[in-house]
Protein backbone atom coordinates (compact mmCIF):
# COMPACT_ATOMS: atom_id res chain seq x y z
CA UNK A 1 0.00 0.00 0.00
CA UNK A 2 1.27 3.47 -0.71
CA UNK A 3 0.11 7.05 -0.33
CA UNK A 4 -0.76 7.11 -4.35
CA UNK A 5 -3.24 3.87 -3.54
CA UNK A 6 -4.89 5.62 -0.39
CA UNK A 7 -5.80 9.03 -2.46
CA UNK A 8 -7.40 6.85 -5.24
CA UNK A 9 -9.73 5.52 -2.75
CA UNK A 10 -9.91 8.74 -1.12
CA UNK A 11 -11.44 10.33 -4.58
CA UNK A 12 -13.77 7.14 -4.82
CA UNK A 13 -15.06 7.48 -1.37
CA UNK A 14 -16.00 11.37 -1.74
CA UNK A 15 -17.49 10.23 -5.20
CA UNK A 16 -20.18 7.68 -3.17
CA UNK A 17 -20.34 9.78 -0.23
CA UNK A 18 -23.66 11.32 0.58
CA UNK A 19 -23.79 14.86 2.01
CA UNK A 20 -24.48 14.36 5.85
CA UNK A 21 -25.86 17.47 7.61
CA UNK A 22 -22.35 16.97 10.03
CA UNK A 23 -18.47 16.49 8.93
CA UNK A 24 -17.92 12.91 9.00
CA UNK A 25 -15.03 11.11 10.30
CA UNK A 26 -12.72 9.10 7.46
CA UNK A 27 -11.86 5.58 9.22
CA UNK A 28 -9.14 3.15 8.07
CA UNK A 29 -9.70 -0.31 9.04
CA UNK A 30 -7.35 -3.06 8.53
CA UNK A 31 -8.65 -6.86 8.74
CA UNK A 32 -6.25 -9.66 10.50
CA UNK A 33 -5.94 -13.52 9.56
CA UNK A 34 -4.36 -15.93 11.21
CA UNK A 35 -3.80 -14.47 14.46
CA UNK A 36 -4.83 -16.21 17.66
CA UNK A 37 -6.47 -13.35 19.70
CA UNK A 38 -6.69 -15.70 22.70
CA UNK A 39 -2.46 -15.25 23.12
CA UNK A 40 -0.97 -12.57 24.79
CA UNK A 41 1.16 -12.53 21.20
CA UNK A 42 -1.71 -12.33 18.97
CA UNK A 43 -2.84 -8.94 20.83
CA UNK A 44 -2.34 -5.31 19.52
CA UNK A 45 -2.18 -2.33 21.95
CA UNK A 46 0.17 0.26 21.24
CA UNK A 47 0.04 4.35 20.83
CA UNK A 48 1.41 6.10 18.23
CA UNK A 49 1.75 9.74 17.10
CA UNK A 50 0.15 10.57 13.84
CA UNK A 51 2.20 13.01 11.62
CA UNK A 52 -0.89 15.10 10.75
CA UNK A 53 -4.08 16.62 12.61
CA UNK A 54 -7.04 14.12 12.53
CA UNK A 55 -9.74 17.23 13.04
CA UNK A 56 -10.78 15.96 16.21
CA UNK A 57 -9.44 17.49 19.26
CA UNK A 58 -8.91 15.01 22.40
CA UNK A 59 -10.06 15.28 25.56
CA UNK A 60 -7.77 15.00 28.75
CA UNK A 61 -8.61 14.37 32.04
CA UNK A 62 -5.62 14.73 34.89
CA UNK A 63 -5.87 12.76 37.90
CA UNK A 64 -3.63 14.79 40.38
CA UNK A 65 -2.15 15.55 43.75
CA UNK A 66 -0.99 18.98 45.19
CA UNK A 67 2.65 19.19 43.25
CA UNK A 68 1.02 19.26 39.86
CA UNK A 69 -2.79 20.50 40.05
CA UNK A 70 -2.35 24.05 39.44
CA UNK A 71 -0.41 23.36 36.05
CA UNK A 72 -2.45 20.69 35.02
CA UNK A 73 -5.90 22.78 35.87
CA UNK A 74 -3.69 25.60 33.27
CA UNK A 75 -3.12 22.90 30.96
CA UNK A 76 -5.74 20.30 30.79
CA UNK A 77 -9.75 20.10 30.01
CA UNK A 78 -10.53 18.97 33.37
CA UNK A 79 -8.59 18.40 36.86
CA UNK A 80 -9.58 15.48 39.87
CA UNK A 81 -7.53 16.07 42.65
CA UNK A 82 -6.34 13.53 45.47
CA UNK A 83 -8.68 15.65 47.90
CA UNK A 84 -11.57 14.96 45.57
CA UNK A 85 -11.41 11.01 45.11
CA UNK A 86 -13.96 10.57 47.99
CA UNK A 87 -16.52 12.21 46.21
CA UNK A 88 -15.77 9.56 43.27
CA UNK A 89 -15.46 6.36 45.31
CA UNK A 90 -18.68 4.09 44.18
CA UNK A 91 -19.96 6.41 42.05
CA UNK A 92 -20.43 4.08 39.04
CA UNK A 93 -22.64 5.74 36.81
CA UNK A 94 -20.66 8.90 37.46
CA UNK A 95 -17.38 7.47 36.88
CA UNK A 96 -18.79 5.74 33.23
CA UNK A 97 -20.01 9.43 32.22
CA UNK A 98 -16.27 11.00 33.19
CA UNK A 99 -14.54 7.73 31.20
CA UNK A 100 -16.83 8.81 28.06
CA UNK A 101 -16.25 12.40 28.18
CA UNK A 102 -12.20 11.91 28.08
CA UNK A 103 -10.08 10.06 25.90
CA UNK A 104 -6.93 9.80 28.15
CA UNK A 105 -6.46 10.11 31.89
CA UNK A 106 -2.68 11.51 33.41
CA UNK A 107 -2.01 10.07 36.39
CA UNK A 108 0.49 11.68 39.16
CA UNK A 109 2.68 8.65 39.77
CA UNK A 110 2.98 8.83 43.45
CA UNK A 111 -0.68 8.19 43.95
CA UNK A 112 -1.24 5.42 41.28
CA UNK A 113 -2.60 3.01 44.26
CA UNK A 114 -5.35 5.75 45.22
CA UNK A 115 -6.36 6.43 41.75
CA UNK A 116 -6.84 2.79 41.02
CA UNK A 117 -9.16 1.62 43.72
CA UNK A 118 -10.99 4.96 43.20
CA UNK A 119 -11.40 4.90 39.58
CA UNK A 120 -9.68 1.41 38.05
CA UNK A 121 -12.32 -0.61 37.97
CA UNK A 122 -15.06 1.64 35.39
CA UNK A 123 -11.65 3.16 33.93
CA UNK A 124 -10.56 -0.46 32.76
CA UNK A 125 -13.14 -1.80 31.71
CA UNK A 126 -13.57 1.48 29.39
CA UNK A 127 -9.75 0.75 28.42
CA UNK A 128 -9.25 4.50 29.87
CA UNK A 129 -7.15 3.65 32.71
CA UNK A 130 -3.62 6.13 32.87
CA UNK A 131 -1.43 4.14 30.63
CA UNK A 132 2.74 4.10 31.01
CA UNK A 133 2.77 3.33 27.16
CA UNK A 134 1.04 6.71 26.48
CA UNK A 135 3.01 8.61 28.72
CA UNK A 136 0.32 9.43 30.79
CA UNK A 137 1.76 8.51 34.29
CA UNK A 138 3.75 11.07 35.24
CA UNK A 139 6.54 12.40 38.14
CA UNK A 140 4.91 15.31 40.59
CA UNK A 141 7.85 17.48 39.16
CA UNK A 142 7.05 17.24 35.17
CA UNK A 143 6.00 19.08 32.24
CA UNK A 144 2.66 18.86 31.31
CA UNK A 145 2.32 21.19 28.07
CA UNK A 146 4.19 18.86 25.93
CA UNK A 147 2.71 16.04 27.25
CA UNK A 148 -0.88 17.61 26.18
CA UNK A 149 0.37 18.62 22.85
CA UNK A 150 1.53 15.18 22.43
CA UNK A 151 -1.77 13.43 23.52
CA UNK A 152 -3.48 15.77 20.76
CA UNK A 153 -1.91 13.49 18.02
CA UNK A 154 -1.95 10.32 19.62
CA UNK A 155 -4.29 7.25 18.54
CA UNK A 156 -4.41 3.64 20.23
CA UNK A 157 -4.25 1.07 18.19
CA UNK A 158 -5.85 -2.21 19.53
CA UNK A 159 -7.34 -5.52 19.04
CA UNK A 160 -10.29 -6.51 20.78
CA UNK A 161 -12.93 -9.48 20.40
CA UNK A 162 -12.55 -9.14 16.58
CA UNK A 163 -9.40 -9.57 14.45
CA UNK A 164 -9.75 -5.79 13.05
CA UNK A 165 -7.93 -2.50 14.13
CA UNK A 166 -9.48 0.70 13.22
CA UNK A 167 -8.16 4.36 13.29
CA UNK A 168 -9.80 7.56 12.45
CA UNK A 169 -7.18 9.34 9.97
CA UNK A 170 -9.44 12.63 9.41
CA UNK A 171 -12.36 13.99 8.51
CA UNK A 172 -14.06 14.73 5.49
CA UNK A 173 -12.88 18.02 5.18
CA UNK A 174 -8.76 17.33 5.92
CA UNK A 175 -6.75 17.45 2.71
CA UNK A 176 -6.03 14.07 0.98
CA UNK A 177 -2.89 14.33 1.74
CA UNK A 178 -2.64 14.49 5.51
CA UNK A 179 -4.89 11.90 5.54
CA UNK A 180 -2.79 9.89 3.30
CA UNK A 181 -0.09 10.58 5.41
CA UNK A 182 -1.98 9.67 8.85
CA UNK A 183 -3.29 6.27 7.11
CA UNK A 184 -0.06 5.09 5.98
CA UNK A 185 1.55 5.64 9.98
CA UNK A 186 -1.31 3.69 11.09
CA UNK A 187 -0.62 0.94 8.16
CA UNK A 188 3.08 1.11 9.11
CA UNK A 189 2.46 0.16 12.58
CA UNK A 190 -0.04 -2.09 12.30
CA UNK A 191 2.72 -3.86 10.17
CA UNK A 192 5.39 -3.80 12.42
CA UNK A 193 3.70 -5.03 15.05
CA UNK A 194 2.18 -7.99 13.06
CA UNK A 195 4.92 -11.16 13.36
CA UNK A 196 4.83 -11.53 9.84
CA UNK A 197 4.47 -8.31 8.77
CA UNK A 198 1.36 -6.84 5.68
CA UNK A 199 1.32 -10.87 5.35
CA UNK A 200 -1.26 -11.62 7.95
CA UNK A 201 -3.24 -8.68 6.89
CA UNK A 202 -6.62 -9.61 4.71
CA UNK A 203 -8.27 -6.37 3.62
CA UNK A 204 -7.66 -2.66 3.93
CA UNK A 205 -10.63 -0.23 3.98
CA UNK A 206 -11.57 3.28 4.23
CA UNK A 207 -14.88 4.47 5.22
CA UNK A 208 -16.83 7.61 6.25
CA UNK A 209 -18.68 7.36 9.27
CA UNK A 210 -21.74 6.62 7.48
CA UNK A 211 -20.86 5.39 4.26
CA UNK A 212 -19.55 1.80 2.97
CA UNK A 213 -16.27 0.56 3.38
CA UNK A 214 -14.15 0.76 0.24
CA UNK A 215 -10.99 -1.63 0.15
CA UNK A 216 -7.73 0.18 -0.45
CA UNK A 217 -6.15 -0.13 -4.09
CA UNK A 218 -9.25 -2.15 -5.33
Amino acid sequence: MDEKQIIDTLKKLRENSKKRNFVQSIDFSVILKEVDLEKPEGKIDLFISLPADTGTKAKVCALVDKELSTQAREVFDKIITKDEFSHWKGKNRELRKLANEFDYFVAQATIMTDIAATFGKVLGIKGKMPNPKAGCVVPPKFNLGPLKEKLMHTIRLQTKKQPVISATVGKENSSDENIAKNTMAVYSAIKAALPRGDQQMKRIMLKTTMGKPLVVGA
